[in-house]
């Protein structure tokens, strides 16, 4: 059995059905990991969310910013952007079934000595305290007041993580760090409007894996959403962004051995990065 993990497919796609094969994927020997946002951007949003979900227990995904902007926009608490490319699922037939789906899937999936998550994880956040605070919004996602829970959930505040938060400023904090963390502040505060590369001109921020003493260091991190980074490969850290949306490539690892595949994108219409 072989165990890989695919980088952010934002609706492309053709890449991933050709990543599949170049990695000879078998489902009933194989599995493969998502690292979340599934859709938008890219021209084939519903194909990407039935393919994944089609291939049932042999993949794991965890839920990423563009997969929760689908669900807001789903539920009606939060409007289309000119740039998404969503109405393909709004309109489906199986419209339903796929944001149930959607819906249950988690935050972060540990799994031995790995943790996927889609951005980032806080500093001061051990593996088994960040799985502890996913489920309390997997809890809420999952309940029947989960479209109140949505209405809720946008803000980059509160920046800073503090044991004692509670309510919507708690749940806001885990989605946040989970779905949008790229950088911390020296003082360990998120930075959600830092787009740009690690070592900027004038920027003190530092990429969140990178931050002293990060409590997570224990596992190995699989995650993706920086596609300014593109794919880093570091001590503790796989992350796969690799810019398919913007016509660079789609990447899967496999996490065994670390080798990796690619397969070069083309830009999606519209898309900017």
């Amino acid at each position: 059995m072989a165990l890989y993990a695919i980088g952010d497919l934002q609706g492309c796609l053709d890449p991933l059905e050709r990543l599949v094969e170049a990695i000879a994927f078998d489902p009933q020997r194989d599995r493969l990991w998502f690292v979340g946002d599934l859709v938008n951007r890219g021209p084939d949003s519903l194909g990407c969310l039935r393919f994944v979900k089609s291939l049932g227990a042999s993949a794991v995904t965890v839920l990423g910013n563009h997969d929760l902007h689908l669900l807001c926009v789903a539920a009606g608490v939060e409007k289309s952007r000119h740039r998404d490319t969503l109405d393909g699922i709004l309109a489906a037939a199986d419209r339903d079934e796929l944001l149930d789906w959607l819906r249950c899937r988690a935050l972060l999936h540990v799994e031995g000595a790995f943790a996927m998550v889609h951005a980032g994880l806080i500093p001061q956040w051990s593996v088994v305290k960040a799985r502890s605070l996913a489920g309390e919004v997997e809890c809420r996602l999952q309940g029947p007041q989960w479209r109140r829970f949505l209405a809720r959930l946008y803000g980059n505040e509160p920046a800073r993580w503090d044991d004692s938060l509670a309510g919507d400023d708690r749940l806001r904090a885990i989605v946040n760090a989970m779905t949008r963390l790229r950088v911390c502040t020296p003082e360990g505060d998120m930075d959600l409007a830092f787009r740009g590369e690690p070592g900027e001109k004038h920027s003190h921020r530092i990429a969140w894996f990178d931050m002293p003493a990060r409590a997570s260091a224990t596992h190995t991190i699989v995650c993706g959403h920086w596609s300014a980074l593109g794919l880093h490969v570091g001590h503790g850290v796989l992350s796969l962004d690799s810019g398919c949306v913007w016509g660079r490539a789609l990447t899967a690892v496999r996490l065994g051995d670390r080798r990796l595949w690619q397969v070069p994108c083309p830009p999606a219409q519209g898309a900017e990065a």
